[in-house]
């Protein structure tokens, strides 16, 4: 739609897309680095407690260990464990009149980000690409076989996602939330990836599983394996998730 076009949110949207093809020739644009911890040195300094003893303290060991984990076992998780992940990912878990609540926040309730996934190693649930429904709680499938290698290739020949046992993609409804919020709703949209990221995460965590967010792509391929119409939905975020290897080798995002 020409009003969605020509926003400034969608124009930075594609104008920052990866293209195999042009990558090559992407100017990055040369800005300073700054320090990764802001300090106040002439501040009063008041420690925190580590010693927690709150119920809610349970997650703690969950957190501690996540890491950015590219190697994984060869096995399949199982279909349990993919509907708890996902479920805790974007699932209802409370309803309000028309809104319907999900396990990650969203602006205004919109929810624009859909997810989708590469299923490589499931137990009962065959090879393919699979969207989400969040209201039925269900899967659809969109594309038969094994997917993994076409996804790794299209992450920018990233092989460690060919080896997972579930990868999953991230794409961004944007009209969602720009049409009530305008140009700041791409804010938003960017926001809601990284709750839904964090939260599948810390779900694979507790699954014995590992995980990599994953944000270097070429749109267009990812874009045309999930059939998606860019001009309305576009890919945005993608991590891969697998079962650990024991004293696995992880690496810091």
């Amino acid at each position: 739609m020409p009003e969605l076009e020509g926003c400034t949110g969608y124009k930075y949207i594609n104008e920052t897309a990866y293209h195999r093809d042009t990558i090559k020739e992407t100017l990055r644009p040369a800005i300073a680095q700054v320090d990764t911890f802001k300090q106040y040195p002439d501040a009063e300094k008041i420690e925190l407690p580590r010693n927690w003893t709150l119920k809610e303290a349970r997650i703690t060991p969950l957190l501690q260990k996540r890491r950015s984990l590219r190697k994984y076992l060869m096995e399949p998780i199982s279909f349990d464990e993919l509907a708890f992940i996902l479920w805790a990912s974007q699932g209802i878990t409370g309803k309000s009149g028309d809104y319907s609540f999900r396990t990650t926040p969203s602006g205004g309730a919109l929810y624009p980000v859909e997810t989708y996934f590469s299923a490589n190693f499931v137990e009962d649930l065959d090879p393919g690409i699979y969207h989400f429904d969040v209201e039925k709680f269900a899967l659809d499938k969109i594309r038969d076989g094994d997917q993994a290698e076409a996804v790794a290739s299209a992450c920018m020949n990233q092989k460690f996602m060919a080896r997972s046992a579930v990868t999953f993609l991230w794409s961004a409804v944007y009209r969602r939330s720009m049409s009530k919020y305008g140009n700041r709703g791409l804010r938003y949209v960017l926001l809601d990836a990284g709750h839904i990221c964090q939260n599948t995460l810390i779900a694979a965590e507790a699954t014995g599983c590992g995980g990599c967010p994953v944000a270097a792509f070429y749109d267009d391929e990812l874009n045309a394996l999930l059939g998606l119409d860019e001009k309305e939905e576009t890919m945005l975020y993608a991590a891969s998730v697998g079962k650990k290897i024991v004293a696995e080798k992880q690496c810091k995002l």
